[in-house]
């Protein structure tokens, strides 16, 4: 690689207000001393959670064009990331992505839903074509909705036992990706956290979390792209996992003390500085 720093290809969707996407993926990465290259897929006036009528364009007819453009520059990244995506052709553009630069790390988020439900825009033809992306994938970093629905499973509000853990891990990781991240799980004996499985080494990793009572939009982005940041500069696994729900919980502690609207986002401008160090502020554990 020329001196500069690592690249990412970030194909993601830009909501103008809100703090989640693009608009929480470029300031983190570029803290983590990674450069992205945004890609968005379409522009919102703001993200779909409770703002009134959102003002969308579809930019389904500029990635690949935009692909292309980069593949006759000759630009180089070390990975290309990729988030909520809305039709089968944004999807087919993400593996044409993978395809162009093969040896970049390849990390979906398979964004599909959240507390239990799938979104309106998820049918059973787009799990369908987003399983087709993470079986492409090198890393996925699923909620515990959209682990249900990659493995064709009702979704169970119960705490899971650990072994239940292990299965979902092991059968997402037997459908591609050399490794899986689960966020936003319950452990029966451990409570909140983050699971994670690596399978070329057979280990299985959680970092557990406080609970707060709130939900904000973007936190499953934040995570990610701390989780690739991490990767990028060297981190393992486990510790890429703990760096990410650290930063999470930090901020979203602060921003619950201030009683902010939910709405909004979370506050990560207050706290963006953890990134620039290599302070690593939650331990992980075997799962």
């Amino acid at each position: 690689m020329e001196n500069r720093p690592a690249r990412v290809l970030a194909i993601h969707d830009l909501s103008g207000f809100g703090r989640c996407s693009l608009t929480v993926i470029l300031p983190i990465l570029s803290a983590m001393r990674v450069q992205v290259c945004a890609l968005p897929t379409a522009v919102l006036s703001t993200h779909t959670g409770g703002l009134g009528e959102v003002q969308m364009r579809d930019l389904t007819d500029f990635i690949t064009p935009a692909l292309q453009h980069y593949e006759r520059l000759g630009l180089g990244f070390e990975c290309v990331y990729t988030g909520f995506l809305g039709s089968p052709e944004q999807i087919t553009s993400c593996l044409q992505a993978f395809s162009l630069w093969p040896d970049a790390i390849k990390v979906v988020d398979p964004v599909m839903g959240d507390h239990g439900k799938p979104y309106r825009t998820m049918d059973a033809g787009m799990v369908g074509r987003m399983a087709e992306l993470v079986k492409s994938a090198d890393i996925i970093t699923p909620n515990l909705t959209e682990s249900y629905l990659l493995l064709g499973e009702s979704y169970d509000f119960s705490p899971l036992p650990r072994g239940k853990a292990k299965s979902m891990l092991a059968r997402l990781c037997e459908m591609g990706p050399h490794q899986a991240v689960i966020t936003g799980a319950t452990l029966l004996d451990g409570g909140p956290c983050n699971l994670g499985y690596d399978r070329e080494r057979g280990s299985y990793w959680m970092v557990p979390c406080d609970y707060m009572p709130v939900s904000y939009p973007g936190t499953g982005d934040m995570f990610a792209s701390v989780l690739v940041g991490g990767l990028l500069c060297g981190d393992s696994l486990p510790i890429a996992m703990a760096r990410a729900t650290g930063f999470l919980e930090r901020t979203i502690k602060d921003t619950f003390s201030y009683s902010s609207d939910p709405r909004f986002g979370v506050q990560f401008e207050r706290d963006i500085g953890v990134l620039m160090g290599h302070s690593v502020l939650k331990e992980f554990t075997l799962l």
